[in-house]
């Protein structure tokens, strides 16, 4: 497909045999050291002269939806300057995933909302968004010792189970870039994860929470009947692209379209406040995607790690999905950022 570029209004790196060679030097199992530099990257997708000098902490994620075997490899690098940490996260994709859950034209003139037939319910595994997490241990000893696994629990009400933390109280940084809710304005979605048990109707996403926003965000594209999209790309364009930015959005004229024709199922813009302090940019080339993030050390949010110690370090987790909801390759153990 072709390169895209996204461009940031303000959740790894391999020398893949894909035609892009990426140096990276030897680094100590499991941990990813941050350098430091007098000056920031630019936060583009595209790899500067000053990443080529870092070391990579070379992994692999396993257990995923639509990857090759279920797994894909990938390396992350890490810069920091006085205030600001930047990460280089590279990683096989086979497709670049944007279509997700458009409006289709039929033949009729009714609209029809694309989506997977398999999916009994959050688990839409073919019209979806490539996504990824970074997870940050902020207060969860068990994470720390034992990675992601430990906020992951299968069952207990849903099909693929809930996100939260063992210890009462303890929380977790979740860093969840969603590639075209966030990845279209250039961020990742600030959210974390707390100690909230599943309950069907006080706590259904259990431990998972976002943090909070002052504006911004995305919406489902829909007419209040639930039968068709409201709003329209400029000029009544059909998709791709397959989000509306809600600063453009214009009424749909469903008379501007024939049958087969697709309109974006979701609007969105740009958080402000808490939830929109990571910004991020990609590019994806010859099933290679590249993506830099950049968050300040120390934001002051209670729902954030903060990088305030350099003395520090600090255990993250890794999850990477490719067009699938919720069966996400993983990490295993906990990785952990130490800075030089």
């Amino acid at each position: 497909m072709k390169k895209i570029a996204r461009i940031t209004i303000p959740v790894l790196l391999l020398g893949f045999a894909l035609g892009v060679a990426i140096p990276a030097a030897a680094q100590q199992a499991g941990v990813l050291s941050a350098r430091k530099v007098g000056a920031a990257p630019a936060v583009d997708g595209v790899i500067e002269a000053a990443w080529n000098a870092l070391p990579a902490l070379s992994f692999k994620a396993v257990g995923g939806r639509n990857f090759a075997n279920g797994s894909t490899e990938a390396t992350i690098k890490a810069m920091y300057t006085s205030d600001a940490l930047y990460l280089l996260l590279q990683y096989k994709d086979p497709t670049d995933s944007q279509r997700r859950s458009p409006w289709q034209k039929q033949g009729d003139g009714a609209w029809k909302k694309l989506a997977d037939p398999a999916d009994k319910g959050g688990d839409n595994n073919l019209y979806y968004e490539d996504k990824f997490a970074f997870i940050w241990d902020i207060s969860s000893p068990s994470f720390a010792r034992q990675g992601c696994a430990v906020a992951c629990h299968v069952g207990e009400g849903k099909p693929y189970g809930n996100k939260y933390v063992p210890e009462e109280g303890a929380r977790l940084d979740l860093w969840h870039w969603k590639g075209v809710r966030t990845g279209a304005v250039g961020q990742v979605d600030d959210q974390y994860v707390d100690s909230t048990r599943y309950e069907k109707e006080k706590a259904p996403e259990a431990g998972r929470k976002s943090d909070p926003k002052t504006g911004g965000g995305y919406a489902d594209n829909v007419s209040e009947d639930k039968k068709g999209p409201r709003f329209a790309l400029p000029g009544d364009k059909p998709a791709p692209p397959f989000w509306i930015l809600d600063r453009e959005k214009q009424p749909l004229d469903s008379t501007k379209y024939k049958p087969g024709d697709e309109v974006p199922g979701i609007l969105v813009s740009p958080f402000t406040g808490d939830r929109g302090e990571i910004s991020a940019r990609e590019t994806y080339q010859n099933g290679l995607r590249t993506m830099e993030i950049a968050r300040k050390l120390v934001t002051g949010s209670e729902f954030d790690v903060q990088f305030s110690d350099l003395k520090k370090e600090y255990p993250f987790g890794v999850a990477l999905f490719d067009n699938a909801q919720v069966r996400h390759a993983f990490s295993t153990g906990a990785l952990r950022l130490k800075f030089e």
